[in-house]
């Protein structure tokens, strides 16, 4: 499975598996899933009991989710760092898009709801797991903008964090792409636009030593078993790096279009410097 559309100039390094890396899939993958599935598991008989109870709030299934994220990283042998301050207002969250790690990687921080078209409901497997963690799925089509709206505005109010991907896409994690502006749009109906606010984030990945630089990153024609693959039979990991950026009030800019340019300066300038540092 592959789902994104942004490709490199270079093919992607190619997988190879010695027999200490086959041995790490076997020692990480087996927990690992037993974490995920275990974890799901849970989370859906909790929610028979939440979601008749409290309807679109989940006061307890998130915990789940975070829970479930934080310890991927433990058992990949990942190091897992952020700066800055969580936004405490309602409002949508942005960052930049490298892999699917990054969905782990930002649910183990902050616990988040995450926007996604609508085809990713039908796909197997991830589209099992996107529903039961309440990710909100959209549709391309002008004429359900409305509708759309409505949904945004019922989750948000319910005190849910949205998170988008602005660039669209997953990259190598070398550059963050131009921010697309539509989904931007929504904050500025009138629903929505003097109580929300938009938090940046610059998700940053940094290889494991004597590792090409992208070697988390997942684009183009990368399928998604041999990614994991690799991720999983790393001898040495790295690590990923969350910064979290001051809240931008929607009623403060002018249109989508200032918003999305401040949002994307602010994690674009924070990945360059965090990449750096390394």
């Amino acid at each position: 499975m592959n789902v994104s559309s942004w490709n490199s100039q270079q093919a992607p390094d190619p997988v190879k598996l010695g027999l200490i890396s086959c041995i790490l899939v076997i020692l990480r993958g087996l927990p690992l899933a037993i974490l995920v599935f275990g974890g799901l598991l849970v989370l859906l008989a909790v929610r028979l009991i939440e979601r008749p109870l409290f309807g679109v709030q989940r006061p307890v299934t998130p915990y789940i989710s975070q829970f479930v994220c934080r310890n991927a990283f433990r058992i990949l042998g990942i190091d897992f760092r952020t700066s800055g301050e969580l936004m405490q207002e309602r409002g949508a969250v942005v960052a930049n898009h490298t892999s699917w790690l990054d969905i782990f990687a930002l649910n183990a921080r902050k616990r988040i709801y995450f926007v996604s078209k609508a085809e990713v409901a039908k796909w197997p497997g991830i589209g099992w797991l996107a529903r039961a963690t309440g990710t909100v799925f959209i549709e391309r089509d002008r004429k359900k903008a409305k509708e759309q709206t409505k949904v945004f505005e019922t989750r948000l109010k319910a005190g849910h964090k949205l998170l988008f991907f602005p660039e669209g896409t997953s990259t190598d994690g070398l550059q963050v792409l131009p921010f697309k502006t539509t989904l931007f749009a929504a904050f500025f109906a009138d629903e929505l636009r003097d109580f929300m606010y938009v938090q940046p984030v610059s998700v940053v990945f940094h290889a494991p030593t004597g590792q090409p630089d992208r070697f988390y990153g997942w684009w183009g024609e990368m399928e998604f078993g041999p990614h994991l693959l690799k991720t999983l039979g790393a001898r040495r990991q790295g690590a990923v790096e969350l910064i979290y950026h001051a809240p931008a009030k929607v009623s403060d800019f002018e249109n989508r279009k200032a918003l999305a340019a401040h949002c994307e300066e602010a994690v674009r300038h924070a990945h360059s410097l965090a990449r750096l540092e390394k």
